[in-house]
């Protein structure tokens, strides 16, 4: 499946952004080692070039992080359009089904039902397809137009951890209480940042990526 015609968190292949990151690491290691070999050895060339190609190498890659991130935009999503999240030989596809909402004195409660879907079409030639995959962590939460977060008091149906097998799906229901005078709201569906995140290509979670939001 192409990461450029559907929405995702990713806007570079999600597979060559894994393969690149773990080059930038085992590189960045060797580099070290080399220039520890030079500094012993005392090849004062050696270090140069070494310095050099590491350099190079970093201009590169911090370049295509950058601009993706540049490159990205902010996406709204109506109710019921998928954002898709890349698992490297699979995706999982997130949509908001329904909201309801209740005023309660000064705040509203929202009830705003997910439904997560692991799409039998984006599954790796080489995956048996009745293999199971445990999601990646997620982080839920709505924000309000003055960047205000909000995260959900309480969770029911099905958690959004649970393994699913190609084709299968499941919704789970989110409980929010927000003030009225909130000014609008959008939900963010992420994969919990972890470090490796702000450092992959494409990764919607990497510095200055824009984000694929939902409205209510």
């Amino acid at each position: 499946m192409s990461h450029f015609a559907i929405s995702s968190n990713m806007n570079f292949p999600a597979a060559i952004a894994a393969v690149g990151f773990l080059a930038a690491c085992c590189g960045t290691l060797l580099s070290v080692c080399a220039l520890a070999v030079a500094a012993f050895i005392r090849k004062r060339q050696v270090a140069h070039l070494t310095l050099l190609l590491a350099a190079s190498s970093a201009v590169v890659y911090f370049g295509l992080l950058f601009g993706f991130s540049l490159a990205s935009r902010d996406r709204l999503l109506a109710q019921g359009q998928e954002k898709y999240f890349c698992e490297i030989d699979c995706h999982l596809a997130y949509a908001v089904l329904q909201v309801k909402a209740k005023p309660d004195g000064a705040s509203i409660h929202y009830l705003v039902t997910l439904r997560t879907r692991f799409d039998e079409t984006t599954i790796s030639p080489h995956r048996p397809k009745d293999a199971p995959l445990i999601p990646s962590p997620r982080t839920v939460q709505l924000i309000d137009s003055r960047g205000a977060v909000y995260s959900p008091e309480s969770a029911a149906g099905t958690p959004l951890t649970t393994p699913l097998v190609p084709g299968q799906s499941y919704t789970t229901a989110l409980s929010f209480r927000i003030p009225s005078a909130a000014p609008s709201l959008r939900l963010l569906i992420t994969t919990t940042p972890q470090w490796p995140d702000h450092v992959v290509i494409g990764d919607e979670n990497s510095w200055l990526h824009k984000k694929t939001y939902f409205a209510l």
